[in-house]
């Protein structure tokens, strides 16, 4: 373990996908060390610029794999776990994965661990993304009993597969919107890394508590469809897709290129909203940027003539 005058040493598992990103630009402009832990170790090699010499470095890790994760966490004086998935053997790395992480964690003596859940996780869901990552929170609760548990909304930032896929289905006539009346809270991937980090820096302060992230606003699946397009300078019509439309559809999921999965579409029966009875933000001393504060930088690039085109008024 490090001593009192070396930086802390945080594992990410997870760190080189979309979130992992932001989680590591903020542990490194806090001063920590970072490892992140991918099945294929190259995907996180574009964040060693982010860091100093010696700061970062990336290990081969998978969580189905325990003797990799022991391996990943040798010094770890905390472990986050980012690790998602929403489709494949979504047991074995939701609540298999995330335990042997935990207990590994536990026995490494390592002082914090994150658990980056999603709202709506409940073992008792029919959706099979929302049992498994309930089942993981318990799985991760009984190996490491001070764990923190993150529960995020949908994500928003440059990179996502969200306000992108919608910016670039707005180019056409007509925008088909499934579950419009569905409600969201999206929030901002470097809100949401910053308060990861956060959580792994200072277990007094976050160990053992459940936080629901979310962002500014409530928002329909109409409206954000709606920004979105404004915003990326177009103006088709909001077609809204029946429920019965949407079902039948979901039940072609399985197909390869499919646009919606049975499990989204169980999914998208509730709203993906903060409950109110859980900490959130405030408790990070962050304040949460909205879609419209942040999105425009990025979807300016489906704009016609580019991101320094004039915006239409």
């Amino acid at each position: 373990m490090a001593s009192s005058t070396t930086p802390r040493l945080v594992t990410v598992f997870g760190g080189g996908g979309f979130i992992g990103r932001y989680v590591v630009e903020a542990l490194l402009k806090a001063g920590a060390r970072v490892r992140v832990a991918e099945r294929d170790p190259r995907k996180a090699w574009y964040l060693q610029p982010l860091g100093s010499v010696g700061q970062f470095a990336a290990v081969a890790a998978d969580l189905r794999r325990p003797e990799t994760v022991r391996r990943a966490l040798e010094g770890a004086n905390a472990v986050i776990n980012l690790v998602g998935v929403f489709d494949g053997d979504l047991d074995a790395i939701h609540v298999e994965g995330a335990k042997h992480a935990a207990a590994e964690a536990a026995a490494t003596g390592a002082s914090a661990f994150v658990q980056v859940s999603a709202i709506g996780a409940d073992q008792a869901s029919e959706s099979n993304y929302g049992r498994t990552k309930g089942l993981g929170e318990q799985a991760v609760r009984d190996a490491f009993p001070n764990a923190t548990i993150i529960r995020p909304s949908v994500v928003f930032g440059p990179e996502d597969e969200f306000t992108n896929r919608f910016a670039s289905i707005a180019r056409f006539p007509f925008l088909p919107v499934i579950a419009p009346d569905r409600n969201f809270q999206p929030l901002f991937a470097r809100d949401l890394g910053r308060a990861i980090a956060a959580a792994a820096l200072d277990p007094k302060a976050h160990g053992g508590k459940t936080y629901e992230l979310a962002g500014p606003d409530v928002m329909s699946m109409r409206d954000i469809n709606r920004r979105v397009a404004e915003m990326a300078g177009h103006r088709p019509e909001i077609v809204d897709v029946p429920d019965f439309a949407a079902n039948g559809l979901s039940m072609l999921g399985f197909l390869p290129g499919a646009p919606l999965t049975r499990d989204q579409w169980i999914m998208l029966q509730k709203d993906n909203v903060a409950s109110g009875s859980l900490p959130g933000f405030k408790d990070f001393g962050i304040v949460p940027t909205s879609l419209d504060a942040a999105a425009p930088e990025w979807l300016g690039r489906f704009r016609k003539g580019g991101r320094f085109a004039p915006r239409a008024t």
